[in-house]
């Protein structure tokens, strides 16, 4: 096991700068899912990591060593990619023994370390295939065993199971977070997909233009969002987020179509008529007799134990609903959990909340 830290890495192609001075640190033994949409820099920061690509400054440090001079061969770290990247021409066996061959191991400890992986991916049945021979999941179970083979101090996962399908997917994530469990190897995980990313990691980064929008456990992220972009990415459906001004001393927000929803956990700085954008997720929107929002339903998607309702309110603000059961209706009236409010500043989009 291992720790790594990351401390004020920046990456330009050329004019155009992709990282903007990330700081992280990872303790022995955790799982950090850096997560964003195409483009935000979290492979190049994956890629960094693993000595793929150079910084233009800062370091990254391996148990407190500088190994940002280093080459990838140097760095005592194994890499999964989206790829596979597996040799067409050998065995099960031979791919996940071929980095230890390279580095000169006893024949009698190779064998016992492919096995031991092997067993522990229960993919023994397949040394002997080749990889054609294999389905997508089997071989995404190779690649990662040639990277449990080495021992290794950190392992990097850049979107591994990207070219899965639905099913197989969750099936991997299972499998990746219990043997990271066992193994306790440092891990950093790259990943668009938010599901992956609340799921897998004991840590989020969520990347936004190449910035660390906010760093927190899964929970911290989804119950607390530093921001509009992180309170919409993470999330499905995604947080609602409605135009507002704040009334009764910060205790309120008047909302664009007139309603008024107070807050419960005290009042919001920024002053009568402060512009603010409040934020409610679709699962805290409830049916109500009278008194909400009157949302005018233009798609509903039944999940057979609840419905999301998809439509616009009177002034056309589009809003989603998670409500329980099956529901079919063309218009709803809804209320907040009041608790469940959130709460931005209109112009930056950053998180407002009492002091």
């Amino acid at each position: 096991m291992a720790s790594l830290d990351i401390e004020g890495v920046t990456k330009s192609f050329g004019t155009t700068k992709v990282l903007h001075g990330i700081d992280l640190a990872i303790q022995d033994g955790e799982m950090v899912v850096i997560v964003g949409a195409s483009g935000c820099g979290k492979s190049t920061l994956l890629r960094i990591v693993a000595g793929l690509e150079t910084a233009t400054s800062g370091a990254v440090k391996i148990d407190q060593v500088d190994v940002t001079p280093l080459e990838p061969a140097d760095r005592d770290i194994a890499m999964v990619f989206q790829t596979y990247a597996l040799y067409p021409h050998m065995t099960v066996f031979d791919n996940m023994a071929y980095g230890l061959k390279i580095r000169g191991l006893p024949k009698a400890e190779i064998r016992a370390r492919v096995q031991e992986a092997a067993d522990l991916l229960s993919i023994g049945q397949l040394l002997e295939r080749k990889p054609r021979q294999l389905s997508g999941g089997q071989r995404q179970r190779v690649a990662m065993g040639r990277a449990i083979v080495r021992h290794p101090k950190l392992f990097l996962f850049d979107e591994p199971l990207s070219n899965l399908d639905a099913k197989l997917r969750v099936q991997m994530r299972a499998e990746i977070r219990r043997l990271q469990k066992r193994l306790r190897v440092t891990s950093l995980f790259v990943t668009h997909d938010q599901v992956e990313a609340m799921t897998l990691g004991d840590r989020l980064v969520v990347m936004h233009e190449g910035r660390a929008a906010q760093i927190g456990t899964p929970m911290e992220v989804w119950a607390r969002p530093a921001d509009t972009y992180v309170a919409s990415f993470i999330g499905s459906p995604a947080m609602n987020f409605l135009p507002a001004t704040l009334t009764e001393g910060g205790q309120a927000a008047r909302l664009s179509g007139g309603a008024l929803w107070r807050f419960v956990d005290g009042a919001r700085p920024g002053g009568e008529g402060h512009a603010v954008t409040i934020g409610i997720r679709p699962e805290h929107l409830l049916p109500t007799p009278d008194g909400g929002l009157a949302l005018t339903v233009e798609l509903a998607e039944p999940l057979g134990s609840e419905t999301v309702l998809h439509g616009r309110l009177p002034d056309g603000t589009q809003l989603s609903a998670r409500v329980p059961g099956a529901l079919a209706a063309e218009s709803i009236t809804l209320a907040p959990e009041p608790a469940a409010l959130h709460v931005f500043d209109a112009g930056t989009g950053k998180r407002i909340d009492p002091p």
